[in-house]
């Protein structure tokens, strides 16, 4: 019973605008402001588990708002892909925005980790300068993903070495992913 209250109340904060996203009309019509994106997240079996709200400042800067629920408690992964497309598993999604073609921890679409507590819900509010809004809207648009595990940010210290790849230090999988795992939920930026 609580866990449905808390998902109720969840739900009702995003519908109720507590995001400032209004109605939750998810598409970006031809000629409209850039200045601002919604993201619906899908688990993989298609059920709505958050919304992110993107917000471009007069700064320069992106706010990034997200509020998440029925998701597994933990940190996890959370990242702009390159590809606005979501099938499960989500790998037409595409790798990490990464326009400048960095390592993983610099990539511009690399974002804090969204903590979701016990109860399944996370909340998420921070501001960015990697990417702007028209950028995320551009050609293949783009996706937010969350990630079953938590982002390493590729901080592995150069004493552990890799077998895998005779290398010490971070190898190449921590360093385009981060070790985050699968993709547990995503949604088309709009």
């Amino acid at each position: 019973m609580r866990a449905t209250l808390r998902k109720a109340a969840v739900l009702a904060a995003v519908l109720g605008g507590a995001l400032g996203l209004g109605s939750l009309g998810l598409s970006h019509a031809a000629g409209a402001d850039p200045r601002s994106a919604q993201v619906l997240l899908r688990d993989q079996a298609g059920q709505a588990v958050g919304v992110v709200k993107l917000t471009q400042e007069e700064e320069g800067k992106v706010l990034v708002r997200a509020v998440t629920h029925d998701l597994t408690p933990g940190f996890h992964g959370f990242h702009v892909h390159a590809v606005g497309h979501c099938v499960p598993p989500f790998t037409s999604a595409g790798g990490h925005y990464n326009p400048g073609g960095t390592g993983h921890g610099a990539h511009a679409g690399d974002m804090p980790s969204l903590l979701v507590g016990a109860d399944g819900t996370g909340e998420l509010r921070f501001k960015t300068d990697r990417f702007s809004v028209a950028e995320l809207l551009d050609a293949d648009g783009s996706a937010v993903i969350v990630h079953a595990g938590p982002d390493n940010f590729a901080h592995i210290p150069p004493r552990y070495y890799s077998t895998t790849e005779g290398t010490y230090g971070p190898d190449s999988v921590t360093l385009a992913t981060g070790d985050a795992g699968g993709r547990v939920a995503c949604g088309v930026v709009r």
